[in-house]
């Protein structure tokens, strides 16, 4: 199952060592508030429900997620907000994708821009490397007991796209089904650690020194506005 693990072991690896958890708090403070927009209500809107289950999987407190969606739902007055996906190229040619919310989609842009060409990569046009990737439901499960049996159980439920890797057993499936099986695997006895839309290459490429491109990837995370970053590396 290439492409999605090196996405989900940097992420990982990220977020343990830097610890900045204000940063953590005020990036999905956005998040919740934008995907807030329109419908409040957690029971019929599953983006905001994932991000309130990764909010309070963050240890976020109770009243900066209630916040979060107040002021996405016009309850509380601010600025703007808007997702913008910004498509580039790293170091020998990796092509990325790097998911923002902004309520400054100039300031922004020109900022992912120089970090992109700080890194020797370059900021692309829409659709420059979309193509090169495909949008997939992930899901992190914890192990508990015999793995091989909690692996021939999923096979059993039809899960196709499965993984066995340090962290947990990793799940892929298509973005429609991802609410479903959610629920299916959970009401199966299976813990979930994580849940996430994510960007899986196509054809994951390799490189003999990634390094280049975890340092792009790690000045792009470290960016106020940047949700996500993805990759093609395998």
């Amino acid at each position: 199952m290439s492409g999605h693990s090196h996405w989900a072991t940097i992420k990982r690896k990220k977020g343990t060592n830097d610890q900045k958890r204000g940063q953590v708090f005020s990036k999905l403070a956005k998040a919740m508030s934008l995907a807030a927009k329109g419908n409040a209500d957690p029971e019929t809107n599953f983006k905001l429900r994932l991000l309130m289950d990764k909010a309070r999987q963050a240890n976020m407190p109770k009243e900066n997620i209630s916040r979060a969606i107040q002021k996405g739902s016009g309850q509380a007055g601010d600025g703007e907000l808007e997702e913008v996906v910004y498509e580039g190229y790293g170091p020998e040619g990796v092509a990325i994708i790097v998911e923002v919310v902004t309520d400054n989609r100039n300031r922004t842009t020109a900022e992912i821009k120089n970090i992109f060409e700080k890194s020797g990569g370059s900021l692309a046009s829409p659709g420059a490397v979309a193509f090169l990737f495909r949008q997939r439901g992930w899901l992190l499960l914890a192990k508990a007991g015999n793995s091989e049996e909690q692996m021939l159980k999923l096979i059993d439920l039809g899960v196709q796209d499965v993984d066995e890797t340090p962290e947990g057993i990793e799940v892929l499936t298509t973005p429609a089904f991802l609410v479903q099986t959610k629920k299916d695997l959970e009401a199966a006895g299976f813990q979930l650690k994580q849940i996430e839309l994510i960007y899986q290459p196509v054809t994951p490429i390799k490189l003999d020194d990634p390094q280049k491109i975890v340092n792009l990837f790690e000045a792009l995370q470290d960016h106020d506005d940047v949700q996500k970053v993805f990759t093609s590396l395998g």
